[in-house]
């Protein structure tokens, strides 16, 4: 091992200490044998209630929250500080783990699965008019799953819970708009926990349903050889190239993108291999963390896992998940497209070479070896595209990654290495669940209130006065007050939606900000999918966003540069990821599955997407076929701009603007090969 490299230890403690998902604490032979049990039997459950059974909705929503909670109070400690070593053996501890917290997951348990195993007529007799045990239950389960999710994920999401709680109770003491009649801790209780708008609502019946499902095909398919598939192709096809190592972890991280959604994860198993390589063909340290992180946040907007989004999308807008795999294709190409121009233009300033050929794998080698590996991602695919209701899909792709697991001579699965896989796919849902059941207390609070229409009301007029002041002004006054509005409700948005997912989960923030945008996008006239998609993606650019980059920080963890200068950096790098949400709202073709589509608006907005996105690589980069003065590019910077609403004219005036630039870049490149050709010959002359 090299220097640069990182033993598989040391890449776990930096995804513990930057993921706090994935920061489970240390127990004893009977805790970790009795967890890995009940993962193993989590993950069971939920491949057979998917695939073969028939189970009531809300038992088995109930039957998935029982296990998260449970889980997380024993994996997770109160405070990261007592992650680091097994507890010592007092009167109150039993096996590493503290007593409390046993009887805590015993609580959470019992609280989640009281009202799913009473009788269905009851339930619906006591939804309105619960009974003293009923608020009870309740209240435990309301207040242990906050407590989950700030164990699990951190402090933020539960205080936004609480906020919103808060806010339901001391409704006639809002300000304006916001201002409503109330309610009691009983009627708030009654809709967070005996109706299917709280606790057991969709986010919650999203992830039992489908999210688990897909998370542990996920971790079988990277057992079974797929993601070294996916990292030996990239090699083979960018390795070679200039800055070629950077150039990898694009074209990785956008493969490992299709069977993983978390970024910190695609990060450390992409990154430990890229992020040296980078380093050693002359990238910055922070620029190689940097792009590894920026690639590896294009694994949550990559089909056709998408994190969890997805599948929230499906039930929220009751369309198939073909739909929302195609509505999602191209802007994540577009999301590659701009790093990969940013990545090569960097090479080219700093002369950097490809990997050596004796570093790189062979082709044919690679496709002997790992091709069976792909099988089960292409079952999965095609289940999809033929219309098959996702959880079918994910069952039948966990059948084939077991069955090609068994019968392929490399990476070959034996039972243990099964049990494995299992428990680990479990025990990465936990944190995602426990968030989901917080985020089911905050949508609760919005059906119960009112609350997103009223905050959508806000928003549209905050940015309706906005644009009436700026639409006074003599050079923005060719804009009506509408399209003033609406460019800056979706700035509003896009800013709430970064604060919103700096350290809480992507899908968390994405449910949260949907029950705002959505109704203030629809007051505007943009389409449901188009809204849908443009909180997601501002809710994924958060882990690269300083000052809380989660993906940035692991990056930097890895390339031993300063985090903060990695995240600014990488929020550079990804700053297509900022243009292109703009641009599906002003040209919502480039979703495909929208209203009016047509290809020849498609094409336009495609093209358009492709300059004004390299235009930025190059006003940030300093660079396109010469080095640019600091005027040069701010002007490329701007002009790009006119590219967010793509059209034929926009174009033709954007590339007519930006001419006398390259023209200059032209005239610049001839200037220094001829010094470079003077100064060849001055010293084959000496």
């Amino acid at each position: 091992m090299s220097k640069e490299e990182l033993s598989l230890e040391e890449l776990e403690a930096i995804e513990r200490k930057y993921d706090p998902e994935m920061a489970f604490r240390p127990s004893g032979k009977i805790i970790a044998t009795i967890v890995s049990i009940a993962l193993v039997a989590m993950a069971v459950y939920h491949f057979y209630a998917s695939g073969f059974g028939l189970i009531r909705e809300l038992l088995h929503r109930g039957i998935h929250i029982s296990f998260v909670l449970g889980l997380v109070f024993i994996l997770f400690s109160p405070r990261k500080s007592l992650n680091n070593s097994i507890r010592p053996k007092k009167w109150y501890n039993f096996n590493g783990i503290p007593t409390f917290d046993i009887l805590l997951a015993l609580g959470a348990i019992a609280a989640a699965m009281y009202l799913p195993l009473l009788p269905p007529e009851i339930v619906a007799e006591r939804v309105g008019n619960p009974s003293t045990i009923d608020v009870v239950m309740g209240t435990i389960l309301v207040l242990l799953t906050l407590e989950a999710s700030r164990r699990s994920i951190g402090p933020t999401l539960p205080l936004i819970a609480i906020f919103f709680i808060l806010f339901a109770i001391f409704g006639p003491l809002a300000p304006g708009a916001l201002k409503h009649g109330g309610t009691s801790w009983l009627g708030l209780i009654n809709h967070l926990y005996m109706t299917n708008q709280g606790i057991y609502g969709i986010a919650i019946g999203v992830m039992a349903q489908y999210v688990f499902l897909f998370i542990v095909f996920g971790v079988l398919a990277t057992r079974i050889g797929l993601g070294q598939l996916f990292i030996d192709l990239a090699m083979v096809i960018a390795g070679r190239f200039s800055g070629g190592p950077a150039k990898v972890a694009i074209f990785s991280s956008a493969f490992m993108g299709t069977i993983s959604g978390s970024s910190i994860a695609n990060t450390v198993t992409t990154g430990a291999l890229t992020i040296p390589a980078m380093k050693k063909v002359g990238y910055p340290a922070h620029f190689a963390g940097a792009v590894e992180a920026t690639a590896s946040t294009g694994g949550q907007i990559t089909p056709p896992i998408l994190g969890a989004a997805a599948f929230i999308m499906v039930e929220y807008l009751e369309i198939p998940l073909r739909d929302i795999l195609a509505a999602a294709l191209f802007p994540a190409l577009l999301h590659y497209f701009g790093i990969f121009i940013m990545v090569h233009l960097e090479a080219k300033k700093l002369g950097l070479k490809g990997m050596d050929k004796k570093d790189l794998p062979k082709t044919l080698l690679v496709l002997r070896q790992h091709w069976l590996s792909i099988i089960p991602l292409i079952i999965l695919v095609y289940l999809i595209l033929t219309g098959r209701t996702p959880d079918f899909a994910a069952v039948y792709g966990i059948i084939a990654c077991v069955v090609v697991g068994f019968l392929n001579p490399v990476n070959r699965l034996n039972l243990r290495d099964l049990w494995n896989a299992l428990s680990l796919g479990a025990k990465n849902t936990l944190a995602v669940g426990a968030a989901a059941a917080t985020v089911g207390i905050v949508v609760g609070v919005v059906t119960l209130t009112g609350v997103g229409f009223r905050l959508g009301y806000v928003v549209v007029q905050t940015a309706t006065d906005f644009g009436n002041v700026v639409g006074a002004i003599w050079p923005f006054a060719y804009f009506t007050v509408a399209q003033w509005a609406l460019f800056f409700s979706l700035v509003l948005i896009a800013i709430a939606c970064i604060f919103m997912g700096a350290g809480i989960p992507t899908t968390a923030t994405y449910i949260i900000l949907v029950a705002v945008a959505a109704p203030a996008l629809a007051m505007l006239g943009v389409e449901p999918i188009v809204a849908h998609f443009f909180v997601f993606y501002y809710g994924v650019l958060a882990d690269i966003t300083p000052p809380v980059a989660l993906a940035a920080y692991a990056a930097a963890g890895i390339a031993g540069s300063n985090p903060f200068k990695t995240g600014n950096t990488a929020f550079r790098l990804g700053i297509a990821k900022a243009l292109v949400p703009f641009v599906f709202v002003y040209s919502p073709a480039l979703l495909l599955v929208t209203d009016g589509f047509t290809w020849a608006a498609f094409s336009v907005t495609l093209l358009g997407a492709m300059i004004g996105i390299a235009g930025i690589g190059v006003a940030f980069s300093g660079y396109l076929i010469a080095p640019m003065s600091k005027w040069q590019r701010w002007w490329i910077g701007l002009v790009s701009l006119l590219f967010v609403a793509p059209g034929l004219l926009t174009m033709a005036i954007g590339l007519l603007l930006v001419s006398p630039v390259i023209l200059l870049q032209m005239r610049a490149a001839k200037r220094i090969k001829l010094e470079l050709e003077t100064q060849k010959q001055a010293v084959i002359e000496s």
